[in-house]
């Protein structure tokens, strides 16, 4: 096999093909990538600005004819928001369901870059590799209408709400929901939340790309 021309910095990401091949092949990496890439209905030059690889290196990389290292790998997952484990996953062990126990959930607060907390999440879905969509539980702060503090993201959101009452504000204009209402609109508009009144508040998120 003729030997690749690379540059400084891509040279460092990757290993001799020849070396790692019979080990790495039964996990399909280059095949994993490119899913991943197609999936997101996403071009070489386009997943190349965000790894920091050249689109003919990732092309290679998709063929099999270099190998990644872990830290190649892990730029690509970072982009697909999957786990290294989902490309070194057992190949012969197909994991049809993926259980998120109660007790194994983190709190996490979400201040939109703004100084107070807006929101306390947990993500509900955090151990399945390559999932279509991500879910959280949502428990929302009380805050005043013109405080709600907006920001916008990729792919579009489902909320349904499970108790209390809910100010989602969508391009700057807010609608009211109440327990048990549901919301579906574009994520890539300017929005954001706030609980009204005393109950507590929550709601189950979803996004999908």
């Amino acid at each position: 096999m003729p030997t690749e021309k690379l540059n400084h910095s891509e040279s460092q990401e990757l290993e001799p093909v020849d070396t790692l091949t019979p080990y790495l092949a039964q996990y399909s990496l280059g095949e994993k990538i490119r899913r991943l890439r197609l999936r997101k209905s996403m071009g070489l030059v386009e997943l190349g600005r965000h790894t920091g690889l050249s689109a003919a290196m990732l092309s290679k990389l998709e063929n099999n004819h270099v190998v990644p290292t872990l830290q190649t790998l892990s730029r690509i997952a970072l982009v697909f928001s999957v786990g290294l484990d989902h490309f070194f996953s057992d190949p012969d062990k197909h994991h049809a369901i993926s259980i998120t126990r109660s007790k194994d959930r983190i709190d996490f607060d979400e201040n939109l870059e703004g100084k107070d907390v807006v929101y306390r999440f947990q993500c509900l879905d955090y151990p399945a590799t390559d999932r279509k969509s991500s879910s959280y539980l949502a428990l929302f702060i009380a805050s005043r209408k013109e405080d709600v503090i907006q920001h916008s993201h990729e792919g579009f959101e489902f909320i349904y709400v499970l108790s209390g009452t809910l100010g989602l504000k969508v391009e700057g204009e807010e609608v009211i929901l109440e327990a048990a209402d549901t919301a579906y609109f574009n994520g890539s508009l300017p929005h954001g939340y706030r609980r009204i009144g005393e109950p507590e508040c929550k709601a189950i998120v979803v996004t999908v790309p």
